[in-house]
């Protein structure tokens, strides 16, 4: 059986369908198209079919979609560079969120870092938009060290010393918290931790 090759109108259904979670339309356009259409599928704004279940928050359509599209679509960048997961974290889709950075075929947790046209990763714009559910997820998840290589010796305080943190998020704020001091930990974002 040959497949026929989707027009413009089917490509714009499809990408209603996936904005909508319409997922019997989506697999009847599959079964028409094919897989490999839903990777080229684009809107004017650049947006592919996972923008539009990511930002709509559609478990089942993403569940559906991710084993058929290519994994490079879950990195792809709309017009504004934003990612399906930058769109995600826009509308508070921890469950969206969750499958796009955990889906194994895909790049993972690098995910979060991939800045938009605004300069923001999916956790800059999760605070930026007040998430905070999905920013302390983000921020459990993502790789924290910046030469993550494994060349840095891990130390090990003595008993009694605590462990200083800094994070950095998206707009140069520095928050400090001190771990594992027999005084509970505090935050600063502009000093020294306070004890």
């Amino acid at each position: 059986m040959s497949l026929s090759i989707p027009s413009s109108e089917d490509l714009e259904e499809l990408l209603l369908s996936c904005r909508y979670g319409d997922v019997e339309d989506i697999q009847q356009f599959i079964d028409r198209f094919g897989p490999d259409a839903l990777n080229s599928a684009r809107d004017d704004g650049g947006n592919s079919v996972l923008h539009m279940v990511a930002g709509n928050g559609h478990t089942e359509a993403l569940d559906y979609l991710l084993p058929l599209v290519s994994p490079s679509l879950l990195s792809a960048q709309n017009d504004a560079k934003s990612t399906p997961l930058h769109w995600a974290a826009l509308n508070s889709h921890l469950a969206i969120a969750q499958k796009l950075v955990r889906f194994p075929s895909g790049p993972g947790v690098d995910l979060i870092d991939i800045k938009n046209a605004a300069g923001r990763s999916s956790l800059g714009e999760a605070e930026n938009v007040g998430w905070d559910e999905g920013a302390k997820w983000f921020v459990e998840v993502m790789n924290l060290e910046e030469g993550a290589n494994g060349e840095e010796e891990l130390q090990v305080p003595e008993s009694g010393e605590g462990i200083e943190v800094e994070i950095q998020d998206a707009d140069g704020q520095v928050a400090k918290m001190t771990i594992g001091q027999k005084n509970s930990p505090s935050l600063s974002s502009d000093g020294p931790p306070q004890t």
